[in-house]
């Protein structure tokens, strides 16, 4: 992947005890993953290029960039603009082995573009397009509105104050009360990176 050589090829005691407390994967596993990742990418950075690449090797008919960098932006927790193996782990964890909440919690901060706690409509139609031009051609077998009329349906939903934007309270609320919902707005998260 064009990663520089590292000189640290194990991963530290204090790193193997923290994502071992923090994700559901055991010693083994975590091993295993982490060599893996270091294998791909030597340095133990994984930049939004790389990322890039390996969603194209996923979605082939559509464009995946626009929400590699939404999905991008998520993992790297420290915005430093790389991921390392923890914010992979980390993420990784919550969007294939996390419970329902932390799935959509880690949902709901991708979808927080600013990061000030809350969604706005536009924030989420950006999401909505950046999903619908990474499945392509799919999209047409789906029987989905434009990105602006399907946030206008999901905020008609769950905008209870009626503020024009969704706080973790509505957003959680809302996909308690609708599942079908939830699994729309957590494809990302859940269905997409596995």
């Amino acid at each position: 992947m064009g990663c520089s050589a590292s000189k640290n090829t194990e991963i530290t005691d204090e790193d193997l005890e923290f994502l071992k407390k923090n994700t559901q994967y055991n010693e083994k596993t975590i091993k295993e993953i982490y060599n893996g990742f270091k294998h791909d990418c030597p340095d133990g950075k994984l930049n939004k290029e790389q990322f890039v690449e390996l969603y194209k090797l996923f979605f082939t008919s559509g464009n995946p960039e626009n929400f590699c960098e939404h999905v991008f932006r998520t993992f790297d927790a420290d915005g430093n603009g790389s991921i390392d193996f923890k914010e992979f782990l980390l993420a990784v964890g919550i969007t294939s082995r996390g419970s329902s909440d932390d799935k959509l919690k880690w949902a709901f901060r991708m979808y927080d573009i600013d990061g000030d706690g809350f969604i706005e409509k536009e924030e989420m139609t950006k999401i909505v397009q950046a999903m619908y031009d990474m499945l392509g051609p799919c999209v047409e077998d789906m029987e989905l509105d434009t990105p602006q009329e399907r946030t206008d349906m999901i905020f008609e939903k769950m905008d209870t104050n009626l503020d024009n934007r969704l706080s973790l309270q509505e957003f959680l609320s809302g996909c308690a009360e609708d599942p079908k919902l939830a699994k729309l707005l957590s494809i990302s998260s859940e269905d997409q990176i596995n």
